[in-house]
């Protein structure tokens, strides 16, 4: 497929995720001026009025910037959600480059989008869901497979990307455990556009969280991921250390309940959600530096398949 004109100066094929009280106009910038797309949700403001000063601001900081990577915001649409309408309004009139839906793909919502000619993606852990991303007339499709942070699905990448690409001929990004340059050739190599990493940008020094989620963070491992839907009522990837600090029993929770967009921010500012991509590494950099060892590590890893032995007649 032909790569949108939004994505042809990259110097990375990737999205950093916009993570639920994590991303941020810093966060943001950074990855952007690194050449890597750059994203926040928009709820992790208190108001459409933050929501608006954020935009003003990235925008601001990367004016003089041509050569920046696009940026994008997330919306979630979902009824419990009070502030779409709003939120989407401001996007249509700061014409938001990128938009990312979560919870509902909308038809209305992609036209809004595609009205100024930003584009839309939808982030989706199954066929179904995918399928009616693709009918809403998204540009992407984000495969949120196994091993994911925060909502994620249980399916295998290999299964969930050759499957959505059976039927949809945009644009696919590939989330799920994805923390080094050469896995994100390993998402290329199997039919990804783009790779969406959460995990490894939430342990930067730009990210909004706490110097301890960081920390606990970068120390863990794959078995201390506990996927469950009682701490937010979606099933979802969490620290297990952070859930014991909590107070809570890791292998005994109380079932939450439906999803409540208003009340989420409680359900995880003390309970971390990560992925497991925790395994691939131990630190907190810079973002920049982030983003330079994340494009060396992808050049090295294109550089030995292109020596693959196993290629030569």
């Amino acid at each position: 497929m032909a790569i949108p004109l939004l994505f042809r100066g990259l110097r990375l094929p990737a999205i950093a995720a916009p993570m639920f009280l994590t991303s941020g106009p810093d966060l943001v910038v950074e990855v952007c001026r690194s050449g890597v797309v750059g994203t926040f949700p928009a709820l992790n403001q208190r108001s459409t009025e933050g929501f608006v000063a954020w935009l003003d601001a990235i925008e601001a900081r990367l004016a003089d910037r041509p050569d920046a990577a696009p940026y994008g915001v997330n919306l979630i649409v979902h009824r419990s959600n009070p502030r779409l309408a709003a939120d989407l309004d401001a996007v249509v009139r700061r014409r938001v480059p990128l938009v990312i839906t979560s919870l509902g793909a909308v038809r209305d919502v992609v036209d809004a989008v595609h009205s100024y000619g930003g584009l839309v993606f939808h982030d989706v852990i199954g066929r179904r869901h995918a399928e009616k991303a693709a009918a809403a007339g998204v540009d992407g499709i984000v495969a949120v497979c196994a091993g994911a942070g925060g909502h994620a699905g249980t399916l295998s990448p290999f299964a969930l990307v050759a499957e959505i690409r059976s039927f949809f001929s945009g644009m696919i990004a590939l989330s799920g455990a994805i923390s080094t340059g050469a896995d994100i050739a390993a998402a290329r190599a199997m039919g990804a556009d783009l790779a969406y990493l959460g995990t490894r940008f939430l342990a930067t020094r730009e990210s909004l969280v706490s110097e301890a989620q960081k920390r606990m963070t970068a120390a863990s491992g794959s078995a201390d991921i506990l996927y469950t839907p009682a701490i937010s009522g979606v099933a979802a990837n969490f620290l297990r250390p952070s859930i014991s600090a909590a107070g809570l029993d890791p292998d005994n929770l109380v079932p939450h309940g439906a999803l409540d967009m208003e009340n989420e921010a409680k359900a995880w500012r003390n309970v971390w959600s990560a992925g497991q991509g925790v395994a691939g590494f131990d630190d907190v950099p810079a973002a920049a530096a982030l983003c330079e060892r994340l494009t060396a590590e992808y050049r090295a890893a294109l550089a030995r398949l292109a020596d693959d032995p196993f290629t030569r007649g």
